[in-house]
């Protein structure tokens, strides 16, 4: 028995325990969208906050540049993401198992929700386009497959009555890649979903003067009206150069999802992480700036909420 003894103490001095010491540390990694967008920063953002408190609750966070919310939400299903940021309707259509999902995700779960994301149309200064009803037979970048901006103009051109071949030129560019395309003459204009102020919408409007358009009209009232999930809404005026006027538009909510089988605990750091330090998160983007706590934990979220969260808010008398 000595021996033994004598034997463990000599290894966890040589640190022949030290993996075993490792282990307790829990890695997290929380799926986003393109580099310049508003997910990945949103992502790290979270992460920051949560990394600040490693030492207490062991937990390190990383944030992994995606295809967006559609990739997000069925990587999390096959259990390669703990968590991820994912339009509003994506998270519907992902609870009901509509358009993009063909069966019900049961054990998909709301966190919480983020910036508004208006649909945002940029067009070529010198393409004549003052409406969505004229990119009828115009190049346009329709958004990459897997991306919730794909999935929401597959629902508004089908709301219209259109298909995909409407356009002369249906591309699938990245949000990192339509801004140039635009200024190269590639394409006549883009469609968006995205928070406010973007880089992707300021270097466009900045290098080539590019325009903002309002998408508006029946079709648009149609959608709101019978989608929880989207809501009008405006992009202030002056915002970017050379578009002085506001843009009417609408749009859905950015929203933080997880599953079922992410632990508790773990959520629960997450979530504590960024609303103990509510006010630090704020000023980490500026489309974190319109955000409460109070609509956080409600708006936008279709899926449960994760029993992680439930436990903060609960202590915060946010929910029941």
């Amino acid at each position: 028995m000595r021996i033994f003894s004598a034997l463990a103490a000599s290894l966890l001095v040589a640190g022949a325990f030290a993996p075993a010491a490792q282990a307790q540390q829990k890695y997290i990694t929380i799926g986003t969208g393109g580099v310049t967008g508003v997910y990945y920063p949103a992502g790290g953002a979270v992460c920051r906050l949560v990394n600040k408190d490693r030492a207490k609750h062991g937990i390190r966070c990383s944030v992994e540049s995606t295809g967006g919310s559609v990739f997000n939400i069925n990587t999390i299903k096959a259990g390669e993401l703990d968590m991820g940021v994912a339009q509003s309707d994506v998270q519907y259509n992902a609870v009901k198992g509509k358009a993009q999902f063909k069966e019900p995700f049961a054990e998909l779960r709301a966190v919480f929700s983020l910036h508004p994301e208006p649909v945002t149309v940029v067009v070529r200064k010198e393409a004549n386009i003052n409406s969505f009803a004229d990119l009828k037979g115009k190049k346009f970048n329709v958004g990459n497959p897997g991306s919730g901006t794909r999935a929401t103009l597959d629902e508004l051109i089908g709301a219209l009555g259109w298909n995909i071949s409407a356009f002369a030129l249906a591309s699938e560019l990245k949000a990192d890649e339509h801004g140039p395309a635009l200024c190269d003459g590639k394409i006549d204009g883009f469609f968006y979903l995205v928070g406010h102020p973007s880089a992707n919408i300021q270097d466009p409007t900045t290098v080539c003067g590019a325009k903002l358009v309002s998408v508006t009209g029946s079709a648009v009232d149609a959608l709101v009206r019978a989608n929880s999930y989207y809501a009008h809404a405006i992009i202030p005026g002056g915002l970017y150069p050379g578009n002085p006027q506001e843009t009417k538009t609408y749009g859905v909510l950015a929203t933080v999802v997880s599953s079922s089988t992410v632990p508790a605990d773990t959520v629960y750091a997450v979530v504590k992480g960024v609303f103990d330090n509510f006010d630090e998160f704020k000023k980490l983007h500026p489309a974190f700036q319109v955000l409460k706590p109070e609509n956080m934990v409600t708006d936008g979220l279709s899926a449960p909420l994760h029993d992680g969260a439930v436990r903060y808010y609960r202590e915060k008398g946010w929910v029941k």
